[in-house]
């Protein structure tokens, strides 16, 4: 009943910043907690940061204090900051809600001097 589009990924060198949007479809969007995930090259998807449908926020140990993950209901559209990033945070990073089984195509964000 949701669809996702993931965007603003790049390449950007150590240290440097994105910020990662993904944009939702549907009427019940501001019900669900949303989560962005990424899958690096050569290993399996993982979820790094989560927001809740009230606000609340959790992070991976690995991204916590670098990215921010955010959500704005009147555009149903939740948000990742990635600060000081570093090489091994490139992946294709996707958004999706817990538990669904269908995936965007993501967005790639690649950093590496």
């Amino acid at each position: 009943q949701v669809q996702l589009v993931e965007s603003g990924g790049g390449l950007v060198q150590p240290g440097g910043s994105l910020r990662l949007s993904c944009a939702a479809s549907g009427s019940i969007f501001n019900s669900y907690a949303m989560g962005w995930y990424r899958q690096a090259p050569g290993k399996q998807r993982e979820l790094v940061a989560t927001i809740t449908s009230r606000g609340s926020t959790i992070y991976t140990d690995s991204v916590r204090g670098r990215l921010t993950i955010s959500r704005d209901n009147a555009k149903n559209t939740v948000y990742l900051q990635t600060n000081n990033l570093k090489p091994e945070d490139t992946a294709v990073y996707y958004c999706n809600l817990p538990m669904r089984t269908t995936w965007g195509q993501g967005t790639k964000v690649t950093v590496s001097s």
